[in-house]
């Protein structure tokens, strides 16, 4: 091989290597440069995920009010609120309010009570039902 031709072959080795050199740092400043855009479009992908499952939360819920209100309009609906709630009666009815039917008595006297009890009954009343029992004991 002549001198000229080990030269060429250098100097083309040497161009090939600084090409790639500049391609690969070309290829890192697009890839650093589209990461932070990429990264942000799909964190935003995934907040409208979320948005569009609130949306769909509020929308059913909208749709569980008004369908309250519309049974608000029925007046025969209001009447058993009224009836239920408010223990109204009509005119020319009477009422019978039956106290602790449903109540099993224990083995001293005492009804036992449960949690939905606790929570329709005052407070009074359980203080005076202890003192029952206190004074029957």
């Amino acid at each position: 091989m002549s001198k000229d031709e080990t030269t060429a072959e250098t100097r083309s080795r040497s161009n090939l290597t600084g090409r790639a050199a500049m391609l690969a740092v070309v290829v890192c400043m697009l890839a650093i440069s589209l990461a932070y855009p990429l990264r942000e479009y799909l964190a935003q992908r995934g907040d409208i995920g979320e948005y569009r499952a609130r949306v769909a939360e509020q929308q059913q819920r909208v749709a569980d009010l008004e369908a309250a209100r519309s049974r608000w309009k029925d007046r025969a609906y209001v009447e058993a609120q009224a009836r239920e709630r408010l223990r109204y009666v009509m005119p020319g009815e009477t009422a019978y309010v039956v106290l602790e039917a449903d109540r099993v008595r224990a083995p001293d006297g005492v009804p036992d009570r449960t949690p939905a009890d606790a929570a329709r009954r005052p407070w009074f009343r359980d203080l005076w039902h202890s003192v029952e029992a206190a004074g029957k004991g």
